[in-house]
Protein backbone atom coordinates (compact mmCIF):
# COMPACT_ATOMS: atom_id res chain seq x y z
CA UNK A 1 0.00 0.00 0.00
CA UNK A 2 1.50 3.38 -1.01
CA UNK A 3 1.75 6.31 1.40
CA UNK A 4 -1.14 8.32 -0.05
CA UNK A 5 -3.47 5.33 0.11
CA UNK A 6 -2.44 4.81 3.73
CA UNK A 7 -3.07 8.49 4.47
CA UNK A 8 -6.51 8.32 2.85
CA UNK A 9 -7.45 5.39 5.06
CA UNK A 10 -6.13 7.19 8.13
CA UNK A 11 -8.08 10.35 7.33
CA UNK A 12 -11.33 8.45 6.88
CA UNK A 13 -10.72 6.62 10.14
CA UNK A 14 -10.11 9.96 11.87
CA UNK A 15 -13.40 11.31 10.51
CA UNK A 16 -15.25 8.22 11.71
CA UNK A 17 -13.80 8.69 15.21
CA UNK A 18 -15.00 12.30 15.49
CA UNK A 19 -18.33 11.95 13.68
CA UNK A 20 -20.42 12.70 16.80
CA UNK A 21 -23.23 13.65 16.60
CA UNK A 22 -23.61 11.30 13.67
CA UNK A 23 -27.40 11.14 13.34
CA UNK A 24 -28.92 12.59 10.15
CA UNK A 25 -31.34 15.32 11.19
CA UNK A 26 -32.62 17.36 8.23
CA UNK A 27 -36.13 16.24 7.19
CA UNK A 28 -36.30 15.50 3.46
CA UNK A 29 -38.29 17.84 1.23
CA UNK A 30 -40.00 17.25 -2.10
CA UNK A 31 -40.74 19.75 -4.83
CA UNK A 32 -44.10 20.16 -6.58
CA UNK A 33 -43.22 17.47 -9.11
CA UNK A 34 -41.98 15.03 -6.47
CA UNK A 35 -38.35 15.90 -7.17
CA UNK A 36 -36.04 15.56 -4.16
CA UNK A 37 -35.06 19.01 -2.94
CA UNK A 38 -31.41 19.56 -2.07
CA UNK A 39 -30.74 21.04 1.34
CA UNK A 40 -27.82 23.06 -0.03
CA UNK A 41 -26.48 23.51 -3.54
CA UNK A 42 -22.97 24.97 -3.68
CA UNK A 43 -21.98 26.77 -6.87
CA UNK A 44 -18.24 26.31 -7.25
CA UNK A 45 -16.04 23.35 -6.35
CA UNK A 46 -12.78 25.16 -5.80
CA UNK A 47 -11.12 25.25 -2.40
CA UNK A 48 -13.89 27.28 -0.73
CA UNK A 49 -16.71 25.28 -2.27
CA UNK A 50 -15.06 22.01 -1.25
CA UNK A 51 -14.48 23.23 2.30
CA UNK A 52 -18.11 24.35 2.54
CA UNK A 53 -19.38 20.99 1.31
CA UNK A 54 -17.06 19.18 3.70
CA UNK A 55 -18.22 21.35 6.59
CA UNK A 56 -21.86 20.61 5.82
CA UNK A 57 -21.19 16.87 5.64
CA UNK A 58 -19.46 16.97 9.03
CA UNK A 59 -22.61 18.63 10.38
CA UNK A 60 -24.61 15.70 8.92
CA UNK A 61 -26.11 17.80 6.15
CA UNK A 62 -25.42 15.34 3.36
CA UNK A 63 -28.21 16.07 0.91
CA UNK A 64 -26.00 18.51 -0.96
CA UNK A 65 -24.47 18.98 -4.40
CA UNK A 66 -21.53 21.03 -5.65
CA UNK A 67 -21.49 22.12 -9.30
CA UNK A 68 -18.57 23.66 -11.18
CA UNK A 69 -18.34 24.85 -14.77
CA UNK A 70 -14.75 23.60 -15.09
CA UNK A 71 -13.75 20.05 -15.88
CA UNK A 72 -12.44 17.93 -13.03
CA UNK A 73 -9.07 19.18 -11.85
CA UNK A 74 -9.39 22.67 -13.33
CA UNK A 75 -11.61 24.16 -10.63
CA UNK A 76 -10.34 27.47 -9.31
CA UNK A 77 -7.36 29.37 -10.72
CA UNK A 78 -4.52 26.98 -9.93
CA UNK A 79 -3.99 25.40 -13.35
CA UNK A 80 -5.54 28.17 -15.45
CA UNK A 81 -4.89 31.86 -14.81
CA UNK A 82 -2.80 31.54 -11.64
CA UNK A 83 0.72 32.10 -12.96
CA UNK A 84 2.87 32.04 -9.84
CA UNK A 85 5.09 28.97 -9.33
CA UNK A 86 3.97 28.64 -5.69
CA UNK A 87 1.17 29.77 -3.43
CA UNK A 88 1.80 33.12 -1.79
CA UNK A 89 0.53 31.94 1.60
CA UNK A 90 3.04 30.47 4.05
CA UNK A 91 3.15 26.69 3.82
CA UNK A 92 1.85 26.14 7.37
CA UNK A 93 -1.52 27.85 6.75
CA UNK A 94 -4.30 25.31 7.07
CA UNK A 95 -7.75 25.64 5.59
CA UNK A 96 -9.75 23.08 3.58
CA UNK A 97 -8.81 20.37 6.11
CA UNK A 98 -11.10 22.02 8.71
CA UNK A 99 -8.66 21.21 11.50
CA UNK A 100 -8.31 17.48 10.76
CA UNK A 101 -4.51 16.84 10.96
CA UNK A 102 -4.55 13.89 8.55
CA UNK A 103 -6.31 16.07 5.94
CA UNK A 104 -3.81 18.95 6.00
CA UNK A 105 -1.64 19.80 3.03
CA UNK A 106 1.41 18.95 5.17
CA UNK A 107 0.16 15.40 5.68
CA UNK A 108 -0.50 15.01 1.95
CA UNK A 109 2.92 16.47 1.04
CA UNK A 110 4.79 14.24 3.48
CA UNK A 111 2.94 11.18 2.20
CA UNK A 112 3.86 12.04 -1.36
CA UNK A 113 7.39 13.43 -0.98
CA UNK A 114 8.59 12.59 2.53
CA UNK A 115 9.08 14.52 5.76
CA UNK A 116 12.51 15.87 4.82
CA UNK A 117 11.09 17.34 1.61
CA UNK A 118 8.39 19.14 3.61
CA UNK A 119 10.91 20.54 6.05
CA UNK A 120 13.00 21.91 3.17
CA UNK A 121 9.97 23.34 1.36
CA UNK A 122 9.61 27.12 1.22
CA UNK A 123 6.16 27.58 -0.32
CA UNK A 124 3.63 25.17 -1.78
CA UNK A 125 3.82 24.63 -5.58
CA UNK A 126 0.44 25.56 -7.02
CA UNK A 127 0.20 22.37 -9.09
CA UNK A 128 0.68 20.37 -5.89
CA UNK A 129 -2.03 22.44 -4.19
CA UNK A 130 -4.41 21.59 -7.04
CA UNK A 131 -3.55 17.89 -6.70
CA UNK A 132 -4.04 18.08 -2.93
CA UNK A 133 -7.51 19.61 -3.33
CA UNK A 134 -8.54 16.74 -5.64
CA UNK A 135 -7.24 14.22 -3.10
CA UNK A 136 -9.18 15.97 -0.32
CA UNK A 137 -12.34 16.00 -2.45
CA UNK A 138 -12.08 12.27 -3.12
CA UNK A 139 -11.11 11.40 0.45
CA UNK A 140 -14.04 13.13 2.14
CA UNK A 141 -16.31 12.25 -0.82
CA UNK A 142 -17.92 15.61 -1.41
CA UNK A 143 -20.45 15.19 -4.26
CA UNK A 144 -19.38 17.31 -7.24
CA UNK A 145 -20.80 17.62 -10.74
CA UNK A 146 -18.25 19.14 -13.11
CA UNK A 147 -18.78 20.71 -16.55
CA UNK A 148 -21.97 22.29 -15.21
CA UNK A 149 -22.77 25.99 -15.39
CA UNK A 150 -25.48 27.80 -13.40
CA UNK A 151 -27.49 29.92 -15.83
CA UNK A 152 -30.12 31.25 -13.46
CA UNK A 153 -31.56 31.14 -9.95
CA UNK A 154 -35.22 31.96 -9.34
CA UNK A 155 -37.69 31.31 -6.53
CA UNK A 156 -40.07 28.38 -6.77
CA UNK A 157 -42.38 28.32 -3.79
CA UNK A 158 -40.33 27.89 -0.64
CA UNK A 159 -37.31 26.76 -2.64
CA UNK A 160 -34.78 28.07 -5.12
CA UNK A 161 -34.83 26.71 -8.67
CA UNK A 162 -31.27 26.52 -9.96
CA UNK A 163 -30.98 26.22 -13.72
CA UNK A 164 -28.04 24.13 -14.84
CA UNK A 165 -26.39 23.68 -18.22
CA UNK A 166 -23.86 20.95 -18.89
CA UNK A 167 -20.97 21.28 -21.30
CA UNK A 168 -22.88 19.33 -23.97
CA UNK A 169 -25.77 21.83 -23.80
CA UNK A 170 -28.10 19.64 -21.74
CA UNK A 171 -30.21 21.75 -19.38
CA UNK A 172 -31.91 20.81 -16.14
CA UNK A 173 -33.23 22.40 -12.95
CA UNK A 174 -32.51 21.44 -9.35
CA UNK A 175 -34.49 22.70 -6.39
CA UNK A 176 -32.59 23.66 -3.26
CA UNK A 177 -33.45 25.17 0.09
CA UNK A 178 -30.24 27.18 0.22
CA UNK A 179 -27.60 28.09 -2.37
CA UNK A 180 -23.99 29.02 -1.64
CA UNK A 181 -22.16 31.04 -4.29
CA UNK A 182 -18.52 30.01 -3.91
CA UNK A 183 -17.61 31.25 -7.34
CA UNK A 184 -14.22 32.81 -6.81
CA UNK A 185 -12.72 36.17 -7.59
CA UNK A 186 -15.31 37.43 -10.09
CA UNK A 187 -18.30 35.97 -8.25
CA UNK A 188 -20.32 39.20 -8.09
CA UNK A 189 -18.93 41.08 -11.05
CA UNK A 190 -16.33 40.79 -13.75
CA UNK A 191 -12.64 41.17 -14.40
CA UNK A 192 -12.10 44.86 -15.06
CA UNK A 193 -9.91 46.80 -17.47
CA UNK A 194 -9.87 50.54 -18.16
CA UNK A 195 -12.54 51.20 -20.84
CA UNK A 196 -9.95 52.55 -23.30
CA UNK A 197 -7.97 49.29 -23.01
CA UNK A 198 -11.07 47.14 -23.32
CA UNK A 199 -11.95 49.05 -26.50
CA UNK A 200 -8.70 47.94 -28.17
CA UNK A 201 -8.69 44.94 -30.52
CA UNK A 202 -8.48 41.70 -28.54
CA UNK A 203 -5.19 40.85 -30.25
CA UNK A 204 -3.56 43.81 -28.52
CA UNK A 205 -4.63 43.38 -24.89
CA UNK A 206 -5.62 40.94 -22.16
CA UNK A 207 -6.51 40.79 -18.50
CA UNK A 208 -4.35 38.72 -16.17
CA UNK A 209 -7.33 36.35 -15.80
CA UNK A 210 -7.49 35.69 -19.53
CA UNK A 211 -5.88 32.84 -21.42
CA UNK A 212 -2.72 34.47 -22.81
CA UNK A 213 -0.45 33.02 -25.49
CA UNK A 214 2.82 34.03 -23.86
CA UNK A 215 4.88 32.24 -26.50
CA UNK A 216 3.53 34.73 -29.05
CA UNK A 217 5.12 37.55 -27.04
CA UNK A 218 8.65 36.33 -27.71
CA UNK A 219 10.82 39.23 -28.86
CA UNK A 220 7.99 41.71 -28.22
CA UNK A 221 7.59 44.72 -25.93
CA UNK A 222 4.86 44.16 -23.33
CA UNK A 223 3.22 46.78 -21.09
CA UNK A 224 1.63 45.60 -17.84
CA UNK A 225 -0.73 47.79 -15.80
CA UNK A 226 -0.64 47.20 -12.04
CA UNK A 227 1.99 46.36 -9.45
CA UNK A 228 0.20 43.65 -7.52
CA UNK A 229 1.29 40.04 -7.35
CA UNK A 230 -0.81 38.92 -10.33
CA UNK A 231 0.54 41.71 -12.53
CA UNK A 232 4.10 40.73 -11.62
CA UNK A 233 3.34 37.04 -12.24
CA UNK A 234 2.16 37.86 -15.75
CA UNK A 235 5.14 40.11 -16.38
CA UNK A 236 7.39 37.22 -15.34
CA UNK A 237 5.56 34.80 -17.64
CA UNK A 238 6.15 37.13 -20.60
CA UNK A 239 9.82 37.55 -19.72
CA UNK A 240 10.31 33.80 -19.27
CA UNK A 241 8.63 33.24 -22.64
CA UNK A 242 11.25 35.45 -24.28
CA UNK A 243 9.67 38.92 -24.38
CA UNK A 244 12.38 41.46 -25.21
CA UNK A 245 11.03 44.04 -22.75
CA UNK A 246 8.30 44.11 -20.11
CA UNK A 247 7.37 47.47 -18.63
CA UNK A 248 5.33 47.41 -15.42
CA UNK A 249 3.31 50.57 -14.72
CA UNK A 250 2.42 51.41 -11.12
CA UNK A 251 0.14 54.38 -10.36
CA UNK A 252 1.68 54.86 -6.91
CA UNK A 253 4.96 56.58 -6.18
CA UNK A 254 6.30 53.17 -5.16
CA UNK A 255 4.85 49.63 -5.19
CA UNK A 256 2.98 48.28 -2.17
CA UNK A 257 5.49 46.17 -0.23
CA UNK A 258 3.53 45.60 2.99
CA UNK A 259 1.16 42.62 3.00
CA UNK A 260 -1.80 43.54 5.27
CA UNK A 261 -3.16 39.99 5.13
CA UNK A 262 -0.18 38.85 7.20
CA UNK A 263 -1.25 41.27 9.94
CA UNK A 264 -4.91 40.27 10.00
CA UNK A 265 -4.22 36.55 10.29
CA UNK A 266 -5.09 36.16 13.96
CA UNK A 267 -8.15 34.62 15.61
CA UNK A 268 -9.62 37.86 16.94
CA UNK A 269 -9.80 39.56 13.55
CA UNK A 270 -10.75 36.49 11.53
CA UNK A 271 -13.49 35.45 13.93
CA UNK A 272 -14.93 38.78 14.96
CA UNK A 273 -14.47 41.51 12.37
CA UNK A 274 -18.02 40.77 11.23
CA UNK A 275 -19.25 41.35 14.81
CA UNK A 276 -18.09 44.98 14.76
CA UNK A 277 -20.40 47.82 13.84
CA UNK A 278 -20.45 49.11 10.28
CA UNK A 279 -18.17 52.07 11.01
CA UNK A 280 -15.36 49.84 12.28
CA UNK A 281 -15.79 47.23 9.58
CA UNK A 282 -15.70 49.91 6.89
CA UNK A 283 -12.71 51.69 8.42
CA UNK A 284 -10.62 48.54 8.75
CA UNK A 285 -11.45 46.99 5.39
CA UNK A 286 -11.11 50.30 3.55
CA UNK A 287 -7.60 50.65 4.95
CA UNK A 288 -6.65 47.05 4.15
CA UNK A 289 -8.12 47.02 0.64
CA UNK A 290 -6.72 50.49 -0.01
CA UNK A 291 -3.23 49.13 0.61
CA UNK A 292 -3.94 46.22 -1.73
CA UNK A 293 -2.03 42.98 -1.37
CA UNK A 294 1.75 43.15 -1.33
CA UNK A 295 3.81 40.66 -3.30
CA UNK A 296 6.35 38.25 -1.77
CA UNK A 297 10.07 38.59 -2.48
CA UNK A 298 10.27 35.63 -4.92
CA UNK A 299 7.60 37.28 -7.08
CA UNK A 300 9.69 40.43 -7.48
CA UNK A 301 12.91 38.48 -7.98
CA UNK A 302 11.29 36.44 -10.75
CA UNK A 303 10.90 39.66 -12.78
CA UNK A 304 13.95 41.62 -11.62
CA UNK A 305 16.41 38.95 -12.75
CA UNK A 306 15.59 39.85 -16.36
CA UNK A 307 17.40 42.83 -17.88
CA UNK A 308 14.37 43.63 -20.00
CA UNK A 309 12.18 44.32 -16.95
CA UNK A 310 11.44 47.99 -16.25
CA UNK A 311 9.30 49.43 -13.43
CA UNK A 312 7.53 52.76 -14.00
CA UNK A 313 6.16 54.37 -10.81
CA UNK A 314 3.70 57.25 -10.61
CA UNK A 315 2.54 56.17 -14.05
CA UNK A 316 -1.17 55.32 -14.31
CA UNK A 317 -2.56 54.70 -17.79
CA UNK A 318 -4.74 57.58 -18.97
CA UNK A 319 -5.69 56.59 -22.50
CA UNK A 320 -4.64 54.21 -25.26
CA UNK A 321 -5.03 53.67 -28.97
CA UNK A 322 -4.12 51.05 -31.55
CA UNK A 323 -1.23 52.05 -33.80
CA UNK A 324 -1.67 51.86 -37.59
CA UNK A 325 1.32 49.57 -37.99
CA UNK A 326 0.37 47.33 -35.11
CA UNK A 327 0.80 47.59 -31.37
CA UNK A 328 -0.64 50.05 -28.91
CA UNK A 329 0.26 53.54 -27.68
CA UNK A 330 -0.53 54.26 -24.02
CA UNK A 331 -0.75 57.72 -22.48
CA UNK A 332 0.87 58.19 -19.06
CA UNK A 333 1.82 61.28 -17.01
CA UNK A 334 5.39 60.61 -18.17
CA UNK A 335 4.40 60.74 -21.82
CA UNK A 336 3.19 58.20 -24.40
CA UNK A 337 4.53 54.64 -24.39
CA UNK A 338 4.40 52.20 -27.27
CA UNK A 339 4.17 48.43 -26.84
CA UNK A 340 3.24 45.40 -28.87
CA UNK A 341 0.81 44.06 -26.26
CA UNK A 342 -0.88 45.29 -23.06
CA UNK A 343 -1.83 43.23 -19.99
CA UNK A 344 -4.04 44.60 -17.21
CA UNK A 345 -3.63 43.39 -13.65
CA UNK A 346 -6.55 45.53 -12.55
CA UNK A 347 -8.69 43.16 -10.51
CA UNK A 348 -12.47 42.96 -10.54
CA UNK A 349 -15.39 45.33 -10.63
CA UNK A 350 -18.40 44.52 -8.45
CA UNK A 351 -21.44 44.46 -10.72
CA UNK A 352 -24.15 41.85 -9.98
CA UNK A 353 -25.96 42.83 -13.18
CA UNK A 354 -23.18 41.16 -15.13
CA UNK A 355 -23.86 37.75 -13.58
CA UNK A 356 -26.48 35.71 -15.51
CA UNK A 357 -27.22 33.50 -12.50
CA UNK A 358 -28.32 36.62 -10.58
CA UNK A 359 -30.39 38.22 -13.35
CA UNK A 360 -33.61 37.78 -11.38
CA UNK A 361 -32.37 39.77 -8.38
CA UNK A 362 -29.27 41.78 -9.32
CA UNK A 363 -31.07 45.12 -9.11
CA UNK A 364 -32.19 44.49 -5.53
CA UNK A 365 -28.97 43.25 -3.89
CA UNK A 366 -28.06 45.65 -1.10
CA UNK A 367 -24.58 47.14 -1.28
CA UNK A 368 -22.51 48.80 1.40
CA UNK A 369 -23.38 52.15 -0.18
CA UNK A 370 -27.05 51.34 0.43
CA UNK A 371 -26.51 50.63 4.12
CA UNK A 372 -23.66 52.81 5.35
CA UNK A 373 -22.58 56.39 4.72
CA UNK A 374 -18.93 56.76 5.80
CA UNK A 375 -17.34 60.05 6.78
CA UNK A 376 -16.32 62.08 3.75
CA UNK A 377 -12.64 61.33 4.36
CA UNK A 378 -13.36 57.59 4.21
CA UNK A 379 -15.54 57.53 1.10
CA UNK A 380 -14.70 54.93 -1.53
CA UNK A 381 -17.15 54.32 -4.35
CA UNK A 382 -15.43 51.11 -5.42
CA UNK A 383 -15.83 49.52 -2.00
CA UNK A 384 -19.35 50.89 -1.65
CA UNK A 385 -20.40 48.53 -4.46
CA UNK A 386 -19.52 45.45 -2.40
CA UNK A 387 -22.60 43.55 -1.18
CA UNK A 388 -23.80 44.14 2.36
CA UNK A 389 -24.23 40.60 3.73
CA UNK A 390 -26.15 39.17 6.66
CA UNK A 391 -24.40 37.37 9.54
CA UNK A 392 -24.73 34.06 7.65
CA UNK A 393 -23.24 35.48 4.42
CA UNK A 394 -26.73 35.84 2.95
CA UNK A 395 -27.55 38.51 0.38
CA UNK A 396 -29.77 41.31 1.65
CA UNK A 397 -32.51 43.19 -0.13
CA UNK A 398 -32.00 46.79 -1.17
CA UNK A 399 -35.77 47.33 -1.16
CA UNK A 400 -37.50 45.08 1.36
CA UNK A 401 -40.18 42.78 0.02
CA UNK A 402 -39.27 42.81 -3.67
CA UNK A 403 -37.03 39.71 -3.68
CA UNK A 404 -37.20 38.20 -0.17
CA UNK A 405 -35.91 34.89 -1.52
CA UNK A 406 -32.36 36.24 -1.91
CA UNK A 407 -31.91 35.66 1.83
CA UNK A 408 -31.48 32.02 0.80
CA UNK A 409 -28.45 32.93 -1.33
CA UNK A 410 -25.19 32.91 0.62
CA UNK A 411 -22.15 34.57 -0.94
CA UNK A 412 -18.79 33.02 -0.04
CA UNK A 413 -16.19 34.66 -2.24
CA UNK A 414 -13.91 37.67 -2.63
CA UNK A 415 -17.04 39.84 -2.67
CA UNK A 416 -17.70 38.86 0.98
CA UNK A 417 -14.64 40.82 2.03
CA UNK A 418 -16.22 44.10 3.10
CA UNK A 419 -18.67 42.31 5.41
CA UNK A 420 -16.39 39.59 6.78
CA UNK A 421 -12.80 40.50 6.01
CA UNK A 422 -10.66 37.64 4.68
CA UNK A 423 -13.23 34.91 4.17
CA UNK A 424 -14.50 33.34 0.99
CA UNK A 425 -11.31 33.36 -1.05
CA UNK A 426 -8.46 33.22 1.45
CA UNK A 427 -6.72 30.10 2.71
CA UNK A 428 -5.76 31.87 5.93
CA UNK A 429 -9.43 32.50 6.83
CA UNK A 430 -10.99 29.11 6.09
CA UNK A 431 -10.62 27.69 9.60
CA UNK A 432 -12.90 30.45 10.92
CA UNK A 433 -14.96 31.48 7.88
CA UNK A 434 -16.22 28.04 6.81
CA UNK A 435 -17.57 27.09 10.28
CA UNK A 436 -19.34 30.47 10.45
CA UNK A 437 -20.97 29.91 7.06
CA UNK A 438 -21.91 26.30 7.89
CA UNK A 439 -23.35 27.39 11.23
CA UNK A 440 -25.54 29.93 9.44
CA UNK A 441 -26.78 27.28 7.01
CA UNK A 442 -27.54 24.70 9.70
CA UNK A 443 -29.25 27.35 11.84
CA UNK A 444 -31.56 28.18 8.94
CA UNK A 445 -32.31 24.53 8.17
CA UNK A 446 -33.08 23.78 11.82
CA UNK A 447 -35.23 26.81 12.56
CA UNK A 448 -37.26 26.38 9.37
CA UNK A 449 -38.05 22.81 10.42
CA UNK A 450 -38.60 23.51 14.13
CA UNK A 451 -42.22 22.33 14.08
CA UNK A 452 -41.17 19.00 12.57
CA UNK A 453 -38.42 18.65 15.16
CA UNK A 454 -40.96 19.45 17.90
CA UNK A 455 -43.27 16.76 16.58
CA UNK A 456 -40.39 14.30 16.39
CA UNK A 457 -39.41 15.10 19.97
CA UNK A 458 -42.93 14.46 21.20
CA UNK A 459 -43.06 11.19 19.27
CA UNK A 460 -39.71 9.99 20.61
CA UNK A 461 -40.50 6.83 22.57
CA UNK A 462 -37.40 4.69 22.49
CA UNK A 463 -36.67 3.46 26.04
CA UNK A 464 -33.04 3.00 26.95
CA UNK A 465 -33.74 0.59 29.81
CA UNK A 466 -36.16 -2.24 30.68
CA UNK A 467 -37.73 -2.74 34.08
CA UNK A 468 -36.78 -6.36 34.69
CA UNK A 469 -34.92 -8.32 37.29
CA UNK A 470 -31.48 -9.52 36.27
CA UNK A 471 -31.16 -13.28 35.78
CA UNK A 472 -29.17 -14.76 38.72
CA UNK A 473 -25.65 -15.76 37.78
Amino acid sequence: MDSLTTLTARARDDLARIAHPARPWVPPRQGPDGQKVLDVLVVGAGQCGLATGFGLMRAQVRNILLVDQAERGLEGPWLTYARMPTLRSPKDYTGPDLDIPSLTYQSWHEARYGTAHWQALDRIPRADWAAYLLWLRDTVQVPVRNDTRVTGIVPEGAFLAVRLQQADGTCSTRLARRVVLATGQDSLGRWAMPPFIEALPAALRAHTADAIDFAALRGKCVAVLGAGASALDNAAMALEAGAAEVHLFCRRAEPQLVQPYLWLTFAGFLRHLSDLDDAWRWRMMRYILGLREGFPQPTWDRCARHEGFVLHTGAPWQDARALPGGGVEIDTPQGPFQADFAICGTGIDIDPAGRPELAACAGNIASWADRYAPPEAERDDRLGRFPYLGPDYALQEKRAGETPWIGRLHLFSIASTMSFGASGSSINAMTTAVPKLVSGLTRALFTEDVEQHWAALQAWNQPQAMLRRPVPA
